[in-house]
C-alpha cells in the first residue's frame, strides 16, 4: 500500500476554513466575496495549482542538482483554465519553469521537466486525468560569473 496522507478543513466562520495537513501545517482558505466569503485565504482550487507548482519544482530542482547544474534562481508559474460547468475541473493547465543560473544546459532542464511530468510528479499525473497539462521552460543566464 502507498503512503496515506490526511488533511482537515475546520470552519472558522462565514466561508473561511483552516486547513491542516497530517504533517501539522496550517493555512487559511476562503471564498471570494461574490461567493459569500471575505477573500481571507487561498481558494481550494488555487491550492491544487500551488500543489502542482511545488510538486514539479521539487522534482526538477532535485534532478538539476544531481546533474550539478549551477542554478541560482528557479520559479514555477502555473496557469489553469477551468470548465464553465460544475464541477469546474481544470481543462487546461500550463506549467512554466523559469531556471536561472550559470551555464545551465537547456537539455538538462528539458530532461528534468520531462522526468517530473512523465514519472515523478503525482500532482501533474492527477490533474492530467481531467485535462491537458503542458510543461514549458525558460533558461536564463545569471548575471556575474
Amino acid at each position: 500500500m502507498g503512503e496515506i496522507m490526511t488533511a482537515t478543513a475546520r470552519l472558522q466562520g462565514g466561508m473561511r476554513f483552516q486547513g491542516e495537513s497530517g504533517s501539522g501545517h496550517t493555512l487559511t482558505m476562503d471564498a471570494a466575496e461574490h461567493a459569500g466569503g471575505q477573500d481571507a485565504g487561498f481558494r481550494p482550487m488555487e491550492l491544487l495549482l500551488v500543489g502542482l507548482a511545488g510538486c514539479t519544482a521539487m522534482d526538477v530542482i532535485s534532478i538539476l542538482r544531481k546533474k550539478r547544474e549551477d542554478v541560482t534562481d528557479y520559479e514555477v508559474q502555473v496557469t489553469g483554465e477551468r470548465a464553465e460547468d460544475h464541477p469546474m475541473v481544470y481543462t487546461s493547465v500550463t506549467v512554466t519553469h523559469i531556471v536561472t543560473g550559470h551555464n545551465v544546459r537547456p537539455e538538462s532542464v528539458a530532461r528534468a521537466v520531462e522526468l517530473s511530468e512523465t514519472k515523478y510528479c503525482g500532482a501533474s499525473a492527477t490533474l492530467s486525468k481531467t485535462g491537458r497539462v503542458e510543461h514549458k521552460f525558460v533558461v536564463r543566464e545569471a548575471e556575474g560569473g
